[in-house]
């Protein structure tokens, strides 16, 4: 199975058709969306490319593809939209002999970890930040893809894919590997 990882989408429908033109290139069996959806958030401002409402016609085109979480800037409005649901704090997903807790970071997040079993992969968006580390003490993996509109800390914009034990992050422009997050499960 091949699964793509995007997160804080915040309205941008460019970004979002990239990141769409590159699971139908690399043939991604699913897309898990980490939150942050349709609404930009007050922090952000509004950006130029704004347009949820044709970000949600993409997203629905591909309702039965999508596995959803929630985020901060996620609402009861925003669900009214879309035709897959988004409104849970968290998910789980077992791929194989990997199993993901999904959930966009804003409640669950290296800080402040659920009870998870050791190997577990907390994937998660929120800090628009790319990441891969293992806390040794608890066994836990945490995983972020990054953001596909509004990086931070001087990060590009990114997208994470898990195929075959591999677990990577790509930068959205070329969809290429972006190195040092790599890692076998």
């Amino acid at each position: 199975m091949k699964i793509m990882f995007i997160s804080d989408i915040h309205g941008m429908h460019q970004t979002l058709k990239q990141a769409l033109d590159h699971a139908d290139r690399l043939s991604v069996d699913q897309i898990v969306i980490l939150g942050d959806i349709l609404y930009h958030g007050p922090r952000n401002g509004v950006p130029s490319v704004y347009d949820p409402a044709a970000v949600a016609d993409m997203l629905n085109e591909r309702k039965d593809q999508i596995l959803a979480v929630r985020g901060n800037c996620d609402a009861e409005v925003d669900q009214m939209m879309l035709k897959f649901p988004i409104m849970a704090d968290y998910s789980e997903l077992i791929c194989g002999n990997n199993r993901f807790f999904l959930t966009h970071g804003h409640l669950w997040n290296e800080n402040h970890l659920p009870d998870l079993p050791a190997g577990t992969i907390l994937a998660h968006g929120h800090t628009h930040i790319p990441e891969l580390k293992m806390r040794f003490q608890e066994k836990i993996w945490i995983f972020n893809p990054g953001s596909i509109s509004l990086p931070k800390n001087g990060n590009i914009r990114t997208f994470g894919l898990f195929h075959d034990g591999k677990l990577t992050v790509h930068d959205l422009e070329s969809g290429n590997f972006t190195g040092g997050f790599h890692n076998e499960f």
